[in-house]
């Protein structure tokens, strides 16, 4: 029997996806058929332009992107703060240290050949948003993925290469084609597609509605008469 596949483009750099990836997981403790889901996590880059290492405050740099005064921009990382505090996160945007996502993408791409993705994104998304670590940082990302289970000299050699590259920048260009703009963005089965970081119930009701989807026939016959097959004719 096949599993139901959940494709989920996000970014580390993105408190939302981190909301929505503890509120998928909340779903699935509610989903009798959790045991028969398979996660795959998808690149998406913010902003692929970004340096290694941002030196401006997040404050500074959420300002500069919606043309926000500090207490506007300061108003919003509260209201993400709350946020992410309701679904067990804390976030802590005093000390987070932004930059490019590329090579972390990458990796997941490793860490998905070796069976330890979901726990990779998780320890990129807590050193990023909580801890305070640089996550465009390659010495950062080897040290994340080694305390995870990846084997140091391939992670290594990853980033010294351009090893799932391509891999990236498919993840990419399937976003592209699918009208995928923001995220997260979660496509179930293949082909229900659930935008941002919905309430529970909200993806619950989703992996429902998937899972019977997925059980259903192809074709379903609205009416049958007369036909010719290999043995003859009715």
């Amino acid at each position: 029997m096949a599993k139901l596949r959940i494709d989920i483009w996000s970014d580390i750099a993105c408190p939302w996806c981190y909301i929505g990836k503890r509120r998928l997981e909340a779903a699935l403790a509610q989903f009798a058929h959790a045991g028969e889901v398979e996660i795959v996590c998808r690149a998406f880059e913010l902003d692929p332009s970004a340096p290694r290492v941002r030196d401006e405050s997040y404050v500074e740099r959420l300002g500069r992107k919606y043309g926000a005064s500090p207490a506007k921009a300061q108003g919003m990382i509260d209201r993400m703060v709350a946020a992410g505090a309701g679904d067990g996160i804390e976030m802590r945007f005093d000390h987070i240290r932004p930059g490019n996502t590329f090579d972390a993408h990458r990796l997941l791409h490793l860490a998905h050949e070796r069976g330890a993705q979901g726990a990779l994104k998780e320890r990129f998304m807590r050193a990023y948003l909580t801890e305070g670590e640089a996550i465009g940082e390659p010495a950062v990302l080897a040290r994340l993925a080694r305390e995870v289970g990846l084997e140091g000299g391939e992670v290594d050699e990853l980033l010294a290469g351009d090893r799932c590259a391509a891999d990236v920048r498919q993840d990419e260009a399937k976003a592209r084609e699918l009208g995928i703009s923001g995220v997260p963005f979660f496509v179930l089965a293949g082909r229900l597609g659930v935008s941002g970081a919905q309430p529970a119930e909200v993806l619950r009701g989703a992996l429902e509605r998937a899972w019977s989807e997925l059980r259903a026939p192809a074709i379903e016959p609205i009416a049958e008469g007369a036909v010719c097959g290999p043995d003859g004719c009715d």
